[in-house]
């Protein structure tokens, strides 16, 4: 079983994460077994349940950039109005 990232694992809800939890033993369970067929369906579930997280971290990640551009546009101004002093 493929385990999601730390930075998603961090962004799912409890219910989320409890499901989470469930589905990688049940995962790791049926690999033990070498039902790798089923296995595989398991791994299916895990990545439908973790695309919420996926978009919440996408999200995040534009919110930084948006508030990095915003911290270099005004840097710059301020610099074009110190020079023109």
């Amino acid at each position: 079983m493929r385990h999601c990232s730390v930075q998603v694992r961090g962004l799912l809800t409890r219910d989320e994460l409890d499901r989470y939890n469930a589905l990688m033993e049940v995962g790791s369970y049926l690999e033990s077994q070498t039902r790798y067929d089923l296995a595989y369906t398991v791994q299916k579930e895990v990545d439908l349940l973790i695309q919420p997280a996926i978009e919440r971290l996408k999200d995040k990640g534009r919110a930084r950039d948006k508030a990095t551009q915003e911290y270099l546009e005004a840097k710059a101004q301020a610099a074009a109005e110190e020079d023109e002093e």
